[in-house]
C-alpha cells in the first residue's frame, strides 16, 4: 500500500544517534553528477542579463506591494530565471572553481531542473524549453506551432516545470537524498515566486495535475531522448501569470503529444548507484490528477515588519548564500527575530505563500540562543493557530506554553533553558546550530499522507518554501542562514515531547553571523566560462 510505504521510507531514512540512514560507504568523487544538464542538437536562445534594471525591492514585496505587472516578453521570462533558478556567483580556491545559484541546494548538488512552457512571448517561439543555467539560456525542446497550445494560455502568462534528478543527491546522501530532492523543489518553489513577485507577477502551483501530466508537458517521459542519461522525476507546474485565467492543460498535453521534439540529455555521472528505496517512495508518492484545491481562507493580518535592510530585490537575491559557519557571537534583536517569523504568517496575496493552494501545515519549533529582549529556550511557532489544540495534546503536558512577541504571532515560550548543546547534538553533531541566533526544526503533519500519499511530497515542498523564504529574510537582516538535512529525527522529536508518529520535523535551519572563509575567491557568475 502507498501509504505504508511512505511511512516506511520515512522511518528508514531518519538518522539516529546509534546509526545513520542507509547511504555510500564513501564519496566517488570522480563520478561526482555534473550539476548542469544540458540537452544536445537543440536550438539553444541566449537570454540576456537584464535584471540589474530591475527596481523592485524585497520590502515592497514582502508587504505584497507588488508593481504593476511588466509585459511578458524574452526579457522580462530572462529576469525571472536570472534572479530565482540563475547562477548568482562563482567560488575559487586554487585551481578549482564551483558555481553557487540563486536557488539553494543541499550540498550545492541541485537536483532541481526547470523548464519554460510558453506561447504568444515576443523573442520566444511557442513552445517547451529547458533553463540551463550555466549559460544562462533556453534550450528548445518542442516546437509547439498548434492551435490548442496557443489558445491554452490566452496571453495571460506561462508556465514552468519543475523536475528532479535523483540521482545528483544520492550520489553523496543515498536514501534520504529523496527528502533533500523535495526540499530542493521547494526552495526552487520559493525562489520562482518571489522573482515573479519582483516582476508584478502571480505565482500559483497547479496542485490538481497528475505527474504523469507534467512528465507529458516537458517531455520527460520520452525515454528516446534519455538514453543512458539519468532521467527526471517529473514534480509540479506552476502557472506564472497576471492574474487572467489558468491554461487549459488538457489541451497543452494533446498538442504536446503530437509536437516536434528536440535534444538528448547528457549523461552526468560514468556509473551509478541505484537507491531501490527511492525508486519506491517515488512511486508510492506519485500524484494521480485531482481537483485543485480551492483557494485558502487567510485571516486578518497587520502588515508585516519590514527587514533592517531596504534592498532591491535583485541585489537580495543574489547575494543569498548558505552558510557554512557561523562566528557564535552576532546577535539580533527581538524586533528582528519577530520580523522574521512574520514573513513565515501566510497573507492573502503576498509571496511566497500566495503560491501554495492549501492552507499552511508546517510549524515551526525554535531553539532560540542569541536574541536579544528573548529569554533563551525552546519555543514554538504556529502558522495555522488552529492547530494550537491538536499540538497542546500531543506534546509534553508540563510545557509552559507562554505567549511571547506581538499579539497577532502565535509564538509560544515552552522552556527558557540554554539549549544550544542540545541544537548541536540533535544537528548530528554540527557546531553551527549552536554557533547561530537560533536554530529551528519544521514540524509537519506526516499522518495526512496515509490517505493521499502525493501530500507527503507538499508537506517537503512546504518546508522548501518556509526555508526559502528565512534565507531572503535573513539576508535582508543584515545576517546569514542555512538549511540542515542532517538531523536526528527522532531526538527533536524527544526534545518536544512528541507522541505518536503523526507530526514529524521534515527540515532544520539556522539563522546566525557568519563566519567567511578568506581562502576563497568570488567571480562574477556570468564573466568567467569554466
Amino acid at each position: 500500500m502507498p501509504a505504508a510505504a511512505v511511512l516506511a521510507y520515512h522511518d528508514r531514512s531518519k538518522h539516529r544517534f546509534d546509526r545513520y540512514a542507509p547511504g555510500p560507504r564513501g564519496l566517488d568523487w570522480a563520478n561526482q553528477p555534473d550539476p548542469f544538464r544540458s540537452f544536445a542538437g537543440v536550438e539553444a536562445i541566449k537570454l540576456p542579463l537584464a535584471a540589474d534594471g530591475l527596481p523592485t525591492r524585497f520590502n515592497d514585496i514582502v508587504r505584497g506591494d507588488l508593481p504593476a505587472p511588466f509585459a511578458f516578453d524574452v526579457r522580462t521570462v530572462a529576469m525571472l530565471f536570472e534572479l530565482s533558478l540563475g547562477l548568482s556567483a562563482w567560488k575559487s580556491y586554487g585551481s578549482t572553481r564551483w558555481a553557487l545559484r540563486c536557488n539553494p541546494s543541499s550540498g550545492n548538488l541541485h537536483p532541481t531542473e526547470a523548464y519554460l512552457l510558453c506561447a504568444s512571448i515576443p523573442g520566444l517561439a511557442d513552445g517547451v524549453y529547458h533553463y540551463l543555467s550555466r549559460e544562462h539560456l533556453l534550450e528548445r525542446r518542442a516546437v509547439l506551432d498548434d492551435a490548442r497550445w496557443t489558445s491554452a494560455f490566452a496571453g495571460n502568462g506561462f508556465l514552468v516545470g519543475v523536475s528532479s534528478i535523483h540521482w545528483r543527491e544520492a550520489w553523496k546522501y543515498g536514501m534520504r537524498g529523496w527528502r533533500y530532492c523535495q526540499h530542493d523543489c521547494g526552495h526552487a518553489i520559493g525562489a520562482l515566486c518571489y522573482a515573479a513577485a519582483a516582476l508584478g507577477w502571480h505565482t500559483c502551483l497547479l496542485d490538481g495535475a497528475s505527474n504523469h501530466l507534467v512528465a507529458t508537458l516537458v517531455g520527460l517521459d520520452r525515454e528516446q531522448d534519455f538514453a543512458d542519461a539519468e532521467g527526471e522525476a517529473a514534480d509540479c507546474l506552476l502557472w506564472i501569470g497576471n492574474g487572467g485565467a489558468l491554461p487549459s492543460l488538457e489541451r497543452m498535453r494533446e498538442a504536446a503529444l503530437e509536437a516536434r521534439w528536440f535534444g538528448h540529455a547528457n549523461r552526468l555521472s560514468a556509473e551509478h548507484v541505484q537507491w531501490p528505496q527511492i525508486d519506491a517512495i517515488e512511486h508510492a508518492t506519485e500524484k494521480p490528477a485531482t481537483t485543485d484545491h480551492p483557494a485558502p481562507l487567510h485571516a486578518a493580518l497587520p502588515p508585516p515588519a519590514s527587514p533592517a535592510l531596504d534592498l532591491p530585490f535583485a541585489t537580495l537575491a543574489r547575494q543569498r548564500r548558505s552558510a557554512v559557519a557561523f562566528d557564535g557571537r552576532t546577535t539580533i534583536s527581538a524586533e528582528q527575530f519577530f520580523a522574521m517569523l512574520d514573513a513565515l504568517l501566510v497573507r492573502e496575496h503576498v509571496p511566497p505563500w500566495s503560491a501554495l493552494p492549501w492552507p499552511p501545515s508546517v510549524h515551526v519549533a525554535l531553539m532560540v540562543h542569541r536574541v536579544t529582549g528573548l529569554d533563551p529556550g525552546l519555543y514554538l511557532f504556529l502558522r495555522e493557530p488552529s492547530i494550537l489544540s491538536e499540538l497542546r495534546e500531543t506534546l509534553r503536558a508540563d510545557w509552559l506554553w507562554q505567549k511571547a512577541g506581538p499579539a497577532h504571532l502565535p509564538l509560544f515560550l515552552m522552556l527558557p533553558h540554554d539549549l544550544r548543546a542540545t541544537a548541536k547534538a540533535i544537528s548530528c553533531h554540527q557546531d553551527i546550530a549552536a554557533d547561530g541566533c537560533f536554530a529551528l526544526g519544521m514540524l509537519a503533519p506526516v499522518g495526512n499522507a496515509i490517505d493521499a500519499p502525493w501530500r507527503y511530497r507538499h508537506l517537503f515542498w512546504e518546508c522548501g518554501v518556509l526555508g526559502h523564504a528565512l534565507y531572503l529574510e535573513a539576508e535582508a537582516a543584515g545576517v546569514r542562514a542555512t538549511g540542515i538535512g542532517c538531523y536526528f529525527d527522532d531526538e527533536m522529536h524527544r526534545l518536544l515531547g512528541l507522541r505518536g508518529d503523526r507530526w514529524q520535523s521534515l527540515y532544520h535551519f539556522t539563522v546566525g553571523g557568519p563566519r567567511e572563509d578568506t581562502r576563497l575567491s568570488t567571480l562574477p557568475p556570468y564573466r568567467f566560462q569554466p
